[in-house]
């Protein structure tokens, strides 16, 4: 197939961030398909093209950064609406798939596949509009009543969607009941991390503050809704009762600068928690298979209990112990797997209490590391969850001859 692929934030191994995108369209063309990517390029100043695996991706030169208002924002996404619709309406393809977020990446997509006369299938990456909403980036009843009625149009053009939890697929299939709707979540590229071990052990003897001393990592953003500050306010904890235990936080976001004064406040800044900025995918492995412990943060709102951060996936894949202080399905898995540990949301001071006790029992930590590489051979291996998700792009272009040609009329129950 000729398959347009439209997600805003698409990142390469050489880039820091996410690369689910840029492995599924790799494999998408080592199994034949010819694929374009369309994306933004924040620091841009015309469009440009160029080849990743094989994979055709057109740069748009569209601002954003995390750092940005929710305002700025916003109109960042308008911006790549706009570019987008432009340059997916130039390309010729059978099939159309676009990646939230934002939400309002649907609107390229829908315009693409509706030029060619072709199925489009969407990624809900979050629970948009509710998780903006309950941030308070949505706070107009106008807003709020747009961006539901844009989610409803979304599902309504899609020929299928694709979630990546359990919770947002079991959202959507409340809310809008005739929408077919298929989980393929974050996965563990076991490949990136399999020798990873040497690479960690040396990263460790390089940096001389840590070491052979127990290390809480975490990866990822640094924004609003990851609440990192609970983690510094744990490392000023651990400073009394573990000293020796040391966290890294590596990332970068909007609250990057709040959180090194935080650390500097508490005294814990360059002492027992460090703070570096983000590195390219390819140097992610070495730092997880360094990590004694792996965090995934949320802040306390139950519309976040349907995280399913690459971090997590990562520290599978590396076979390192995971911890989270948010509920959800992720909660669920690792509590019943036994691959790491809960902590208390909201409450700093309980979570250095659980997560020294844990990294000072090593009969706990080996069952963790065991029980974290099962899941990932087992449950998430990226390789078999994309022939998941080639299934159902297949089956939905598959179906453009057998589907009713006049717009499905989609009701929310809401």
């Amino acid at each position: 197939m000729r398959i347009t692929y439209i997600h805003q934030y698409f990142k390469t191994p050489g880039m820091a961030g996410g690369t689910r995108s840029y492995e599924f369209a790799r494999r998408l063309v080592e199994r034949g398909h010819e694929v374009h990517v369309i994306t933004g390029d924040p620091s841009g100043h015309h469009t440009r093209t160029s080849t990743e695996a094989g994979v055709v991706v057109h740069w748009l030169p569209v601002p954003y950064d995390n750092a940005m208002s929710y305002r700025r924002r916003l109109w960042a996404f308008l911006g790549f609406v706009g570019r987008a619709s432009v340059e997916a309406g130039r390309l010729r393809h059978d099939l159309v798939f676009a990646t939230s977020t934002p939400l309002t990446v649907a609107v390229p997509g829908a315009y693409a596949a509706w030029r060619r006369h072709v199925p489009m299938v969407f990624e809900v990456r979050d629970l948009w509009p509710e998780v903006p909403i309950a941030m308070g980036a949505l706070r107009s009843p106008a807003m709020r009543w747009a961006a539901r009625r844009l989610e409803a149009w979304a599902y309504h053009r899609s020929a299928h969607v694709v979630a990546l939890s359990q919770g947002m697929a079991d959202s959507i299939r409340r809310r809008f009941p005739q929408v077919p709707v298929t989980v393929v979540p974050n996965s563990s590229d076991r490949a990136l991390f399999g020798n990873a071990d040497r690479a960690g052990a040396a990263l460790r003897r390089s940096l001389p503050w840590l070491q052979d001393r127990p290390l809480i990592l975490y990866a990822g953003t640094l924004g609003v809704v990851n609440g990192v500050d609970y983690l510094v306010r744990a490392a000023a904890h651990l400073s009394q009762t573990d000293p020796e235990v040391r966290i890294l936080i590596l990332g970068d976001g909007r609250m990057r600068e709040q959180l090194r004064s935080l650390a500097g406040e508490l005294g814990v800044l360059d002492r027992n928690l460090f703070l570096l900025g983000p590195v390219a995918k390819a140097e992610v492995p070495a730092y997880f298979a360094a990590c004694d412990l792996a965090v995934g943060l949320t802040i306390n709102r139950p519309e976040l209990g349907s995280d399913a951060s690459n971090k997590l996936f990562d520290a599978f894949a590396a076979g390192r112990p995971v911890a989270v202080n948010h509920g959800g399905w992720i909660a669920g898995l690792i509590a019943g797997a036994g691959a790491g540990v809960l902590l208390p949301p909201d409450d700093p001071a309980g979570a250095a209490r659980v997560a020294a006790a844990f990294l000072r029992d090593p009969a706990a930590g080996a069952a963790a590391r065991a029980a974290s590489a099962t899941l990932a051979r087992d449950r998430f291996d990226r390789d078999r969850l994309f022939q998941d998700f080639e299934r159902v792009l297949m089956n939905a272009a598959g179906s453009v001859g057998d589907r009713d040609p006049r717009p499905r009329r989609v009701h929310s129950r809401e």
